[in-house]
């Protein structure tokens, strides 16, 4: 922990040094210049001499005597800061002699000198060698993105006539959001930029999302390819190769199997969201976000999270904390709390009764739907059954099989399972959390689909769908619910 994070620990006045070395002077000015009462107890007289000539309040003892607790009874916080931990140590046990309810800041060498103190009562141990690399670490972090921050500006400076930013198929949340501020930043360098997209916005959710923040997206069968001269490709789950083929901008918080040929790439497998890396580029490069931007990557930032229940990093969480002040709230409530139907609540209903599980995982047939949406609501809601981590919700309607699926479980990729589950029979889209999957009935159309005949094709694809998930869960089927 830092002198300053320790210190802002407390709200206290006033404040007494022992030991004024270079650590305990640049403590002391810093709370001389913020109005505290300081007093500095150090054995050097040069030294004391030389603070006194700078009107700092300075005193000549050396602090391992029982006096030197009797002379700081009265103050808030003590700081023992010479860099002899045994003298620190001594200090701090006569200083907890004296008093308990003072707070004590201490300074160690080492991981052994500093449990030593912590035992003798020192409320903060301070490692100066911790403290450096912290601090390095830090401003390594920052000229890092100041670095990436320059060069995707200068990408997308670049651009003659327009920029396409593309995300993944039936996109999310997170993809969606993360484009909405790409297209802030483009238009910040006077560069117009198209949001394309693949597939389906099939959630009632999503559609929710992008229609109430007015989000404009261009259906990829709409765009006009040749009218790009910059392409963006954002949080594409996995990678893509074929789709990032043509890519001069690459950001996504998944980690990709593949090398890339790109001009520019920021792949961070350490954030929970693309949302986050591009609101540190809002941040970089000193864009206010409008109120769609704010709250889409605040959105974006709790989808992924599941509200920072899941696989959260302080990184995550100061992002949403800078974009909070900016976003609507009122758009958000609505994006978050989606009405349930009538359908939906049969759909839930059947699905609860039809459930089987194989560990942590569980699968369940709906039956026959018109509402595909209520899969997805089915799905969350049965995540939340005692010791469920994956769900799959699958049903018919009209020609072919959906299937939606969640997962809470780092350990499971609910986008690959459904891959490998249904490789070659139908069309997957998703990532490691939320996927879904629309399967043509095949050999099941050729059955005549009367009143006689729906509970034997309903049959027919339950018994082909779980046995292909439990398979590719890596669980046996259970034969009970």
């Amino acid at each position: 922990m830092s002198v300053d994070t320790a210190l802002s620990m407390t709200s206290m006045s006033r404040y007494a040094i022992l030991g004024c070395g270079s650590v305990g002077h640049a403590v002391a000015e810093e709370l001389v210049a913020a109005g505290k009462e300081v007093l500095i107890i150090d054995r050097d007289e040069s030294r004391v001499e030389a603070l006194r000539d700078q009107d700092l309040d300075a005193r000549r003892h050396d602090i391992r005597d029982s006096e030197v607790a009797s002379a700081v009874s009265e103050f808030d916080v003590v700081l023992v800061l010479t860099p002899d931990a045994e003298v620190n140590t001594t200090a701090v046990e006569n200083i907890r002699e004296r008093a308990a309810d003072q707070f004590l800041i201490a300074r160690s060498s080492d991981p052994v000198s500093g449990d030593r103190l912590s035992e003798a009562g020192a409320d903060v141990v301070i490692n100066p060698s911790t403290v450096i690399a912290d601090s390095t670490l830090r401003a390594l972090e920052t000229g890092e993105l100041e670095y990436r921050a320059r060069q995707l500006v200068e990408v997308i400076e670049g651009t003659n006539d327009r920029m396409s930013i593309r995300i993944h198929r039936s996109p999310d949340p997170d993809s969606v959001a993360s484009a909405v501020a790409l297209q802030a930043i483009a238009a910040a360098q006077g560069v117009e930029a198209d949001i394309v997209y693949d597939g389906d916005i099939g959630h009632k959710e999503n559609r929710a999302f992008v229609n109430l923040l007015g989000i404009d997206l261009v259906q990829v069968d709409e765009a006009d390819a040749a009218g790009y001269d910059t392409v963006a490709v954002i949080a594409q789950q996995h990678g893509e190769p074929d789709h990032e083929a043509d890519a001069d901008i690459l950001i996504d918080h998944h980690e990709h199997d593949h090398d890339h040929d790109t001009a520019f790439v920021d792949t961070r497998p350490n954030l929970s969201s693309t949302s986050t890396i591009l609101t540190k580029y809002i941040q970089e490069l000193d864009i206010t976000p409008d109120a769609t931007v704010a709250t889409a990557l605040l959105y974006g930032i709790r989808a992924e999270t599941m509200e920072f229940k899941r696989n959260t990093t302080p990184a995550d969480l100061t992002a949403a904390a800078y974009l909070f002040p900016f976003a609507d709230h009122d758009t958000l409530e609505q994006v978050e709390s989606p009405s349930m139907s009538a359908e939906t609540l049969d759909v839930l209903a059947e699905a609860i009764h039809n459930r089987e599980v194989g560990g942590s995982h569980l699968v369940s047939n709906a039956g026959f739907v018109r509402d595909q949406d209520a899969l997805s609501q089915a799905a969350q809601h049965l995540l939340n059954l005692e010791g469920v981590t994956t769900t799959a919700v699958f049903a018919i309607a009209d020609d072919a099989i959906y299937l939606t699926a969640r997962s809470k479980d780092i350990r499971v990729d609910i986008g690959r399972t459904l891959e490998e589950a249904f490789d070659g029979t139908g069309e997957v889209a998703g990532h490691s959390t939320e996927a879904s999957a629309e399967i043509p009935l095949g050999i099941f159309t050729g059955v005549d689909i009367g009143e006689g005949s729906r509970e034997t094709l309903l049959g027919l694809t339950e018994d082909a769908v779980k046995s292909q998930l439990f398979d590719a869960m890596g669980f046996e089927q259970s034969n009970g619910n």
